[in-house]
């Protein structure tokens, strides 16, 4: 106890730092430059930007504070519009230029593009869940898994008696990733009685799902799981508005984004949820060691004037955790000791829990952890803890 208490100490005191504040020298060594994948523009632009706020503000932060060891810290960050096949191209030129780490990309299907090219290494920090790179492999992924979180969420909807449950989902790779995990969930032996009466999907591109949605309320279905990131999402709350299925509704974490929500506000379905982590409830968070870490995420970016919601944490974590790896071995670490560092981290306090990659490899956070149930509050305007930590009724 007494190490995790110092750990988060560190972890706090890291974080409050404001710019210019304190007496530190400005960092006047070679800087040290982190190459990031990120959609900037095209449609995952709304994570992809969260992701980058994130990511410079932790450089604000360290190099106000004297950088790492008087280098400065820089996040190269490279657009990839959203497209795969341009993150391809992009990791080809980061390894050309022989950088041992990088992060990114922002989706599953540009982690899964650039994966097949790292055998060798560098070391990648990918920002999606709905990746699951293999254990030993060069590649780490921010969260915890997508199968985990929609067991969370399958769990729950069983908790509270509604066994009859549909899914609407898209048809791209994380769409596919997110029914898989249905599956997965459902196979479970605790959720033997709950039962799929429903299975739906829709393009990302389509203007409307509101026949599916039709086909899922004459289902008799209790419960939604809609699975669908960003405009996705909005095409499938249309649809339950137009129908007037009023059913409770999962969605990904990926969609607890303020602005995206404000979008939709008039059509949100009456009992929105979601199978998150602390800092997605950053403005009511639950207790636990990682809560003066979601307090300090929360404050760090309203010093600056922005709303954190969910996806600033996706680069916010993981971008503290490379961090901490340079501070530990220095500005010209190589790739195999940036692995091996990561790899071997554990007792990491961080605004989506407490990270444990030797536990977890790969990504050093479970559910069972860091994973509860949020749900939207219109009266706070945000999304409020509905569950124990691991699970089960609150």
């Amino acid at each position: 106890m007494a190490r995790i208490a110092s750990l988060l100490l560190a972890a706090v005191l890291c974080v409050v730092v404001p710019a210019g504040a304190g007496a530190a020298a400005a960092p006047t060594g070679s800087p040290i430059v982190i190459p990031v994948i990120v959609s900037l523009t095209g449609s995952a632009a709304f994570l992809g930007k969260n992701e980058a706020s994130a990511l410079q503000l932790v450089e604000t932060q360290v190099n106000a504070s004297g950088g790492i060891g008087g280098h400065p810290l820089h996040f190269d960050l490279q657009d990839d519009q959203t497209n795969a096949q341009v993150a391809v191209q992009l990791l080809n030129g980061i390894v050309a230029k022989g950088a041992p780490l990088l992060m990114g990309p922002t989706l599953t299907a540009a982690c899964g593009a650039v994966f097949p090219l790292l055998k060798n290494g560098p070391v990648d920090y990918c920002f999606s869940p709905g990746f699951h790179p293999d254990a030993g492999t060069w590649m780490f992924s921010w969260g915890p898994t997508t199968t985990d979180l929609i067991a969370l969420n399958v769990g729950y909807f069983r908790d509270r008696g509604w066994k009859r449950i549909a899914l609407l989902t898209t048809t791209d790779a994380s769409g596919q990733d997110g029914e898989r995990s249905v599956d997965a969930a459902l196979a479970l032996p605790q959720n033997k009685d709950v039962t799929l009466v429903a299975r739906e999907h829709f393009n990302v591109t389509d203007l409307s799902a509101t026949a599916q949605v039709e086909r899922i309320k004459a289902s008799g279905a209790q419960a939604l799981i809609a699975w669908g990131t960003g405009t996705p999402v909005g095409t499938a709350f249309h649809a339950i508005a137009d129908v007037g299925l009023e059913i409770p509704v999962g969605i990904t974490a990926g969609n607890i984004v303020y602005p995206l929500l404000k979008q939709y506000s008039r059509i949100l379905p009456n009992f929105l949820v979601s199978a998150a982590f602390p800092a997605a409830a950053a403005e009511n968070p639950p207790a636990g060691p990682f809560l003066n870490a979601v307090k300090q995420y929360n404050a760090a970016f309203k010093s600056i004037g922005v709303r954190p919601d969910a996806t600033q944490a996706i680069g916010w974590d993981p971008a503290w955790i490379v961090v901490s790896a340079y501070r530990k071995l220095g500005p010209n670490p190589t790739a195999d000791q940036l692995k091996a560092y990561i790899s071997n981290l554990r007792g990491f306090i961080g605004a989506t829990g407490v990270f444990n990659f030797q536990a977890v490899p790969q990504r050093g956070l479970s559910v069972t952890d860091s994973g509860l149930m949020v749900a939207w509050d219109p009266l706070k305007d945000a999304f409020v803890p509905i569950s124990k930590i691991g699970g089960g009724l609150k």
